[in-house]
């Protein structure tokens, strides 16, 4: 760093670790001198993947039009209705039986980004397509540090049945590298911080050391960091700070997470995952915040839960399984409970938002240069319907989005036309993926 050459590949070095940097005015202003182009920062693209669809009635935004007008189970995005888009019409046609019998809920997942129909195996012999993330990755993943980060709440399997014939590798799973090899997440924010920011060439014992001592990344860092700030201007010296702040703040969530869980007898637990799932969920957003903004990858996904999860929402009061409910044969009380769940999960991704939003880079937020599909590949659980699934989409795409819209298209739409115009913004253009028969249109207005 003697002569200030920086670029969005450029790291701060320290004993075992590597950081990358924010998006810094200095940066752009060599960018553009370089390039003679006002546009810097590069566009993202994450998922995040929810099961057991929503309750439609309640989640359905009613007038298609520039006008966004959001509906009961939505309104925790309130704040963010003019950076959203909601669709209606999208649709995963391999989510379906198509001959294969029950097994909707693995297929959801499976399909949710590949477009392809999952083999009915519970043996070793899996397979279903490429995902739209990895089809991403493969073009521009060689441009970050990480090609691609997957992240998850619920702990995976890739063997045995998990429903109706299905593996469960289906029902863990939505990013695929190729039709039989999915991308595990990774579910503990310990070790999804240490994949972002660790070093792994550096040898266990130094990693061992470094936890025993309880040393930030940051103090491995510091005098990279302050050499650093002596030649940056107030603003850069500034976001070097903020974001300084975001990663510590992290670490420290991440310590307290392992120290508040007590050791059970004869069952270990893993260490640095929240007892709270509210806190889980954030602590992962914030960790997706951190890869984009530091450029460590510019493709992500997010399992809210696996496919057919069952788990209680005690935190909203519903104490009954979520998959047990969402056959709920229209009973309005069953139906009440999974509009709990809608309504919780949406505020967690409002978050999510708040959090990117509140990144500058240039005249634009870490928001605007991205595009979150956030939606479930099972659009009514109790009827397995896999068409108008619940979709939504946040960001402008580094402005070639507009937002803040409900767009309707004709029933069946295949969802991977929506992947193909997502993907030519993040610069992998590609021929097609899944059953995909084009670009989505209007989504630049």
């Amino acid at each position: 760093m003697s002569k200030l050459e920086l670029n969005r590949r450029t790291v701060i070095q320290g004993v075992g670790t590597a950081m990358a940097l924010p998006l810094l005015e200095i940066m752009e202003t060599s960018h553009a001198e370089a390039a003679g182009s006002g546009k810097t920062a590069p566009t993202r693209m994450a998922f995040v993947f929810f099961p057991n669809g929503a309750i439609q009635p309640n989640w359905n935004v009613k007038e298609d039009g520039e006008k966004l007008h959001l509906s009961r189970t939505l309104m925790k995005l309130d704040r963010h209705k003019n950076e959203i888009n909601v669709f209606t019409g999208l649709a995963q046609h391999h989510g379906r039986a198509n001959g294969d019998g029950a097994g909707d809920h693995a297929r959801c997942a499976a399909s949710f980004l590949t477009g392809a129909q999952p083999r009915k195996t519970s043996g070793a012999n899996i397979q279903v397509g490429v995902s739209v993330d990895q089809a991403a990755a493969k073009v521009i993943g060689e441009q970050t540090r990480l090609p691609s980060l997957e992240l998850g709440i619920d702990r995976g399997r890739n063997a045995g049945n998990c429903d109706s014939g299905y593996s469960c590798a289906y029902s863990s799973n939505i990013s695929w590298k190729t039709p039989s090899q999915p991308m595990a997440k990774e579910i503990n924010p310990k070790h999804a911080f240490e994949r972002l920011f660790g070093n792994n060439q550096v040898a266990e014992a130094e990693r061992r050391k470094r936890d025993l001592y309880r040393k930030s990344i940051l103090d491995l860092v510091a005098g990279d960091a302050q050499r650093l700030k002596k030649t940056l201007g107030k603003t850069d010296r500034s976001k070097i700070d903020e974001y300084f702040t975001s990663v510590r703040e992290i670490e420290q969530r991440i310590a307290k997470a392992s120290a508040e869980r007590p050791e059970i007898p004869e069952f270990t637990k893993p260490t640095g995952i929240p007892s709270e799932h509210k806190e889980h969920i954030r602590l992962m957003y914030d960790l997706m915040v951190l890869a984009f903004q530091s450029d460590s990858t510019r493709v992500s996904t997010f399992m809210l839960a696996n496919a057919g999860d069952n788990r209680a929402y005690r935190e909203v009061d519903v104490k009954q399984g979520w998959h047990s409910l969402s056959h709920h044969g229209n009973d309005k009380n069953k139906m009440e409970d999974l509009t709990k769940i809608d309504v919780y999960l949406a505020e967690q991704f409002a978050y999510f938002l708040d959090k990117l939003k509140a990144v500058k880079e240039g005249d634009r937020t870490l928001l605007d240069n991205s595009m979150i599909l956030y939606g479930s590949g099972i659009a009514d659980a109790n009827r397995h319907s896999h068409h108008d699934l619940p979709i939504v989409v946040a960001g402008k795409g580094g402005g070639t989005m507009k937002t803040g819209r409900h767009l309707v298209f004709p029933k069946d739409t295949p969802m991977n036309n929506l992947f193909l115009s997502m993907c030519d913004r993040v610069g992998a253009k590609l021929d097609g993926i899944g059953d995909s028969t084009g670009r989505l249109g209007r989504l630049d207005g």
